[in-house]
């Protein structure tokens, strides 16, 4: 049997550096340069290199500068000096990162940063107000829902965004909508309490 043969097939470093070397102009661009901003169709291209952007944080337009890899998990915390979210397993697996996007639950560590562009962007450190807690944070005080707290602003947040979509229909939604979250600590059993608690208080306000 003949194996079919495709356009990709003939090209080869050979004939990339051919194509290049007719080029009229070549142009080196300088380790640091400004980000290259162009586009292609509709897609915006944005890099190689730091790309300028705002950020609503928690109310609040932040100016950032950074790599269009970059995560939103690693802007707050390396870059706005908002560590509340913890890096835990990087791969969306323990929910330790979780901020919310609009209201909405996110990963920190698999949501790029850019990709937060025009949304607001709430973190844990965004839900007291005036030294007053949350009714979520609040709740995981009062129901000792926590041990060695390193995965408490992740739930935390979590609960906020259920609370914030309107009352929950029973125990079994309030279970699902937790499952994105981990507890190495295993202090499920309180975490639920509390999660409990903040759902019973009422819808959640920003």
């Amino acid at each position: 049997m003949t194996e079919k043969r495709t356009d990709l097939d003939s090209f080869s470093r050979r004939t990339f550096l051919k194509a290049i070397g007719g080029s009229a102009v070549v142009t080196a661009l300088p380790a640091a340069a400004a980000a290259e901003r162009r586009s292609v169709g509709d897609a915006e291209i944005l890099g190689p290199g730091k790309v300028k952007f705002d950020l609503t944080v928690n109310g609040t337009r932040r100016s950032l500068e950074v790599e269009p890899r970059t995560t939103l998990l690693d802007a707050l915390r390396d870059h706005l000096d908002l560590t509340g979210a913890k890096k835990v397993c990087s791969m969306g697996e323990c929910g330790g990162c979780t901020v919310l996007i609009d209201d909405v639950p996110h990963y920190g560590c698999l949501t790029l940063a850019l990709d937060a562009r025009g949304k607001s962007v709430t973190t844990v450190e965004g839900l007291e107000k005036e030294g007053k807690l949350s009714a979520v944070q609040q709740a995981f005080v009062e129901k000792d829902a926590m041990q060695c707290g390193f995965c408490t602003s992740g739930w935390i947040m979590t609960v906020e965004g259920l609370r914030r979509r309107g009352p929950l229909p029973d125990e079994a939604a309030l279970r699902t909508g937790l499952t994105g979250n981990l507890c190495r600590c295993a202090a499920y059993p309180k975490i639920l309490e509390a999660a409990r608690a903040a759902a019973s208080s009422g819808r959640g306000g920003k």
